[in-house]
């Protein structure tokens, strides 16, 4: 990729931070993220309370790359049909005709996907591996670009089914919005104190070119050496005691393609090891689990990752 094609890039992908920055004030290192997740053609799950900006910032995203959005507010009676689509009987032609669910479009808001039934979670494991969806034996193909936004309650919240390993194991990232500060809160009533600026937001990306963007970040070189310092982070997770699961292949796949959506979204085309560190967290705390006494011992799998970064020795 020539140094031309990258600063273009690196221009409307900047133009993308300031039009979501518009909407989501105080946040620019969670849209970096975010943007990231959305180059490397992955989905992410967002676990934070409620009113902190999840919605918004999933419609502020559809909006900006001018995408069709959908949102599926899932309750415990939400079916897998409710969420695919079914069949429907007409009786003047007697045909069974498909209708599609709301998955059938590019950016999928789950709201609250952790008070769904467990089955009805399950739903979304398919579309969110494969980009398609197997329903009453046959196959359909999602739109593309697929990029699914998930929110999550806390699991101490009342009325929560925590999501299984294999379904969180599909998320690229796991991200936290966290409360605004003070000033940024400040600005934030003055900025919807006569209409919410999601209603005055341009597309500035289009489809097309975020299909362009993806294909693009493949390209991006990752040497031997620093592929090796990847897959030795997912190793010591796996030999950490204090992890009774360490991070799988996927979770290797994943960072592997997050790092090379970091560097090009900085600029480069190559891949550092200070991109590998940035994102490790957000790539890989979600797909451990805690042995009983490191859960009850009050450590998170966030520092878990941290400790098993200053354990493996980086490249040069």
């Amino acid at each position: 990729m020539t140094d031309t094609a990258l600063a273009d890039a690196h221009s409307k992908l900047d133009r993308l931070k300031q039009n979501l920055g518009t909407v989501i004030q105080g946040k620019p290192h969670c849209l970096d993220i975010l943007i990231i997740a959305l180059l490397a053609n992955g989905s992410v799950l967002m676990e934070d309370v409620p009113g902190v900006g999840k919605t918004t910032l999933a419609k502020a995203l559809a909006k900006s790359v001018d995408l069709t959005f959908h949102r599926i507010q899932f309750t415990p009676d939400l079916l897998p049909a409710d969420i695919l689509g079914s069949s429907i009987y007409n009786p003047h032609d007697g045909i069974f005709h498909f209708r599609n669910g709301p998955i059938f479009c590019h950016v999928l808001l789950a709201d609250e996907i952790n008070r769904a039934s467990p089955r009805t979670q399950s739903a979304l494991l398919e579309a969110m591996g494969e980009s398609q969806a197997t329903i009453e034996g046959e196959r359909h193909v999602l739109p593309v670009p697929f990029f699914v936004l998930a929110t999550q309650n806390p699991v101490e919240f009342h009325g929560t089914y925590p999501l299984p390993e294999a379904q969180l194991d599909r998320f690229l990232i796991l991200l936290d919005l966290g409360y605004p500060d003070p000033d940024t809160e400040v600005s934030i009533l003055y900025s919807q104190q006569e209409d919410h600026p999601l209603e005055h937001l341009q597309p500035v990306l289009g489809g097309d070119e975020l299909l362009a963007l993806q294909r693009e970040v493949h390209q991006v070189r990752v040497e031997p050496t620093v592929a090796r310092y990847l897959v030795e982070i997912v190793h010591e997770t796996r030999r950490d005691p204090r992890l009774k699961l360490g991070v799988s292949p996927r979770g290797s796949l994943m960072l592997f393609r997050a790092a090379q959506a970091a560097a090009f979204s900085k600029g480069r085309n190559y891949v550092l090891p200070d991109d590998i560190q940035e994102l490790a967290t957000y790539v890989l705390a979600h797909r451990v689990i805690l042995t009983s006494q490191a859960k009850y011992g009050g450590i998170t799998k966030p520092e878990i990752i941290t400790d098993v970064l200053r354990r493996v020795r980086v490249p040069t």
